[in-house]
């Protein structure tokens, strides 16, 4: 049971999703290091890797969502938010990043700049592309700008239930900051609405690590720590409501709670002593599994080759039963000029 538990003790959940994205209610593991290409699928996106998780449904492949929001938060295993959505076990947690899917979105819709947002407050770390920069260009992002903005007249202070956090205590700002940010996002976005109904899908993705500090701080069997996480429940559940009302019920928000990211297991590499080894990984002779467009390059392959072998039918077909004094130009011109001489 320990085991079980220290494997599986994070968790993956879908707070909010159209219904053209179908998520199966089910036990079922996912593995840490595809949760991008669970973003990615739901997008309509190709991945490299096939991925056999049943988690995941086909749903209808001609609308896909407009938006995907992913919120990681660091230092809990499980968030007790509503049952509104779908919760899976993670497996081997792994850090991980959305790179992949933003590039596919740019290098698809470049012409449109969508919406590409990855911050990670507490580290200072912003990526904006596209509309991104204009829509965000308010958006505080350090940790003074931070500071500055939970003592503003409109900040989440003013309405925010404390409980026992305080705002004397820096701990306890850097996650009431990340509460703001949270709010802040959803504010400047509603002041550009259209960006919601356009053709090109956005991504959001945010790191929220004030609970972990606020863990290492007083405790996790603390009461600030249960205050802390009841906060960051609700906050999620009221950003995935707003976030989904603004692209009119077309959004996937999505969270992933880790205790701790597995820095041991990281992503499946490829060492270049792989390339020496003998036969004796393959004793069997087996074939290698085919790449993924293996499909699409048969069948341009084959199809090709078959116009191509028509139109060489085709052309010897007319050439043989052409009549040279009647069907070639350069026939009935030569005949006239050995006349005329």
């Amino acid at each position: 049971v320990c085991l079980f538990l220290g494997v599986w003790g994070d968790e993956f959940s879908v707070l909010r999703s159209p219904q053209t994205v179908i998520f199966q209610d089910g036990g079922w593991p996912l593995p840490g290091e595809r949760i991008p290409d669970i973003a990615a699928l739901s997008m309509g996106f190709s991945v490299e890797e096939d991925l056999p998780w049943p988690g995941l449904g086909v749903g209808d492949l001609f609308n896909r969502p407009r938006a995907t929001v992913l919120v990681t938060v660091k230092g809990v295993d499980k968030l007790t938010l509503p049952e509104k959505g779908v919760s899976y076990p993670i497996e081997n947690a792994v850090p991980f990043s959305l790179d992949s899917v933003a590039n596919a979105i740019h290098s698809v819709f470049s012409e449109e700049t969508p919406v590409i947002l990855q911050l990670a407050p507490s580290e200072e770390r912003v990526y904006m592309v596209g509309k991104a920069n204009s829509v965000f260009e308010d958006l505080s992002v350090t940790l003074r700008q931070l500071r500055n903005r939970l003592f503003q007249e409109n900040s989440i202070l003013s309405s925010l239930p404390l409980n026992s956090l305080t705002r004397n205590n820096e701990v306890d700002l850097l996650f009431l900051s990340e509460l703001q940010v949270l709010q802040d996002i959803t504010s400047l976005l509603s002041r550009h609405k259209h960006l919601a109904k356009d053709r090109s899908p956005d991504l959001y993705s945010l790191e929220l690590a004030g609970l972990e500090e606020i863990g290492k701080r007083y405790g996790e069997d603390s009461q600030q720590f249960k205050d802390a996480s009841q906060i960051l429940a609700d906050s999620l559940q009221k950003f995935a409501d707003e976030m989904y009302n603004l692209y009119s019920g077309n959004a996937v928000v999505e969270v992933v709670a880790v205790k701790a990211f597995n820095s041991a297991l990281s992503r499946k590499t490829r060492s270049i002593l792989q390339s020496t080894q003998s036969e004796s990984d393959n004793p069997y002779n087996l074939a290698y599994e085919y790449n993924y467009d293996y499909a699409v390059i048969f069948n341009i392959i084959l199809w090709m080759m078959i116009a191509l072998a028509l139109a060489v039918i085709v052309v010897s077909y007319n050439l043989w039963n052409m009549d040279p004094g009647y069907d070639s130009i350069i026939y009935r011109m030569t005949n006239q000029k050995i006349r005329m001489d």
